[in-house]
């Protein structure tokens, strides 16, 4: 099945890349102004306002930014060496083991949701299904911020940091992304795209809303 596949693909690959990814990428946000704005913005909207799930938390460091900035946030993600070392970090903040397509969080219980380079691993097919998950958690006003690779084609690594891998990264267009969140309940509220700076691509992200109902 293709959804069974390409967890225990992810999955496997960031177990083996865990401890040199979090070494690599823990002062990411520092170096990275228009990434920062984005997600303090995001901080901002959601603070005080109810528990924030940061889903594809890896090794806790957008999660560790959203908490330093006083959110509520707790972390979930596909891979079990990753969540360790983000429990490591954030001794305080609540890491749960999941899968986007099928998150282990009630309905409308968060007021914000981000997904930070995590739905690049999602397949095409099964990106609805994701961003339906994120409409389902999300409460009526919550926002959900995502961050992705600006392209057309996907790209594949099977080698990275030092182990071999299995990953496949989906680059999408912003108004494709945008398309997909409306269609699921989630009209963007804020967008931002970005040339590449250390990276392969462009970098975009959404801020989207979800509605209130009558």
């Amino acid at each position: 099945m293709i959804e069974a596949d390409f967890l225990t693909r992810t999955r496997t690959s960031y177990d083996a890349i865990a401890v040199e990814y979090d070494e690599l990428a823990r002062d990411e946000m520092d170096r990275k102004p228009l990434d920062r704005a984005m997600a303090g913005a995001f901080a901002d909207l959601v603070r005080g306002r109810g528990p924030v799930a940061d889903v594809g938390c890896g090794t806790g460091n957008l999660t560790r930014f959203l908490h330093e900035r006083g959110v509520e946030v707790f972390g979930v993600d596909l891979s079990p060496g990753m969540l360790a070392l983000a429990g490591k970090t954030l001794p305080g903040v609540r890491f749960v083991e999941g899968s986007m397509l099928e998150l282990p969080v009630p309905d409308e219980s968060v007021a914000g949701l981000a997904a930070w380079y995590s739905t690049i691993h999602i397949p095409d097919e099964l990106l609805p299904q994701a961003l339906a998950e994120f409409h389902r958690v999300l409460a009526p006003g919550g926002y959900a911020l995502l961050a992705f690779q600006v392209g057309d084609e996907p790209l594949h690594l099977t080698d990275a940091l030092g182990h071999p891998i299995d990953l496949l990264f989906h680059r999408r267009r912003a108004e494709q992304m945008a398309r997909l969140l409306r269609a699921a309940g989630l009209p963007t509220h804020a967008r931002l795209e970005r040339e590449p700076e250390d990276e392969r691509a462009p970098q975009a992200f959404l801020l989207a809303r979800k509605e209130f109902t009558d």
